[in-house]
């Protein structure tokens, strides 16, 4: 995951995506991540996942595809850190895909991700 200021990137991310990773998120429930350019729309510094900021999945075209295929495209997208009983893990969190969607880094890349980024940056998430 690289996050952006503008069109000037930060800095990329080792990640881990939802349990069926492979290929764009269409649905509620198909544990894929949404894949492409989204912008973050609000931070949760109190989130289950240590911090959190959500993104702005479904955009228009994803809301629209899963509308006429008859699904629900699923929402409360995330990029967040690591649960309570999970932290310990650190780095080695990625080697395993676990989210439900979302994006997953360790509680210390979110907290940087975190204070570096406010409302309306952009991220671009490629597998």
């Amino acid at each position: 995951m690289t996050v952006y200021h503008g069109d000037n990137p930060l800095k990329t991310y080792k990640i881990a995506l939802g349990f069926s990773p492979e290929g764009h998120k269409r649905q509620v429930g198909d544990g894929k991540t949404p894949e492409g350019t989204y912008r973050i729309e609000f931070k949760n510094k109190n989130s289950q996942f240590h911090r959190s900021l959500k993104i702005s999945y479904p955009s228009l075209t994803d809301a629209r595809s899963a509308k006429q295929r008859g699904v629900r495209p699923g929402n409360d997208i995330m990029i967040h850190g690591l649960g309570k009983g999970f932290a310990f893990l650190g780095k080695i969190h990625f080697l395993k895909d676990w989210t439900r969607g979302c994006i997953a880094v360790t509680n210390q890349e979110i907290e940087e991700i975190y204070a570096s980024t406010q409302p309306g940056t952009t991220v671009k998430i490629v597998p």
